[in-house]
């Protein structure tokens, strides 16, 4: 059964030529989840061949332009490939409103519908959706908006336990998000900075490598990946390093890359996770 998520965007706030905004699709066995939305989204999902009527469901982890501005486009887009199908939308309070100012203003229409589910718990994990291959969670994050965080999990077959799947993007260090994340088979977690910048990680309520790299040790996850990389790293070196540190088996994401949600024994492992450039979809 295939899990793996490619990630669309790999960059924080600012994007670069190497990585753009957050944004990524999560498959399982063919259904097709869209976690963040960021600017250009519409477009990475063409030149890494993902199929873009074939998302129907998309959650935002916050309001932040960087995680959603891409959304408007995606949406228009969608509808000028002539889509029919309704596109569920899972975010933050305030997402409608702003789509439906942003529609109206334009003078745009779509010619399918979308329900927005607006999240507003503070505490917690709440199931959001399930179908007959996957169950989708959501949980607070600690960021200066509303923030969630996602968790995926496949529906097993045979005597197989599920695989899970967790994304966190963007907060601070927060240990309360543990039993939510706890043995996960794999952690996608944003780590914008070094230890050289944990003050203004503090200050901006996002974490560096290192905290990335602590939460998955003590969460017990079996594989972590970095991800929300600040443009002031040419190389990403620094902050695998850092994590590394910590926990063994951290990969770091780029632009394009596929990475399996593997089953097997989780913790500090020698890195092993699979990466590769998308050049078609299966």
């Amino acid at each position: 059964m295939n899990f793996y998520t490619t990630i669309l965007g790999s960059g924080a706030a600012l994007p670069t030529v190497a990585r753009h905004c957050s944004g990524q699709v999560v498959n399982v066995n063919g259904f097709r989840l869209l976690l963040d939305c960021g600017e250009n989204t519409q477009t990475q999902l063409r030149v890494y061949h993902q199929k873009m009527q074939g998302v129907g469901h998309i959650c935002l982890t916050h309001l932040h332009g960087d995680h959603f501005f891409g959304l408007p486009g995606l949406i228009s887009s969608m509808h000028l490939c002539g889509r029919t199908q309704p596109l569920e939308v899972f975010a933050p309070a305030g997402i409608r409103e702003a789509m439906e100012l942003l529609m109206r203003v334009s003078g745009s229409h779509v010619g399918f519908e979308v329900n927005y589910h607006e999240l507003s718990f503070e505490e917690g994990i709440e199931l959001l959706f399930e179908n007959g291959l996957c169950k989708v969670w959501a949980f607070p994050l600690v960021h200066s908006v509303p923030t969630y965080g996602y968790l995926v999990e496949e529906k097993p077959r045979g005597n197989n336990p599920p695989r899970r799947y967790a994304y966190c993007s963007d907060t601070a260090y927060c240990e309360k998000i543990i039993p939510y994340i706890e043995g996960v088979n794999l952690l996608c977690m944003e780590s914008t900075f070094t230890n050289a910048y944990t003050q203004i990680a503090n200050e901006k309520l996002h974490c560096t490598a290192s905290m990335a790299a602590a939460l998955a040790q003590k969460a017990h996850v079996h594989q972590l990946l970095l991800t929300h990389i600040s443009a002031r790293f040419k190389e990403p070196e620094p902050l695998l390093a850092e994590a590394q540190a910590l926990f063994p088996d951290t990969m770091i994401a780029a632009d394009g890359g596929r990475y399996e949600v593997h089953y097997g024994e989780g913790g500090n492992r020698q890195a092993s996770g699979t990466m590769s450039l998308t050049t078609s979809e299966s």
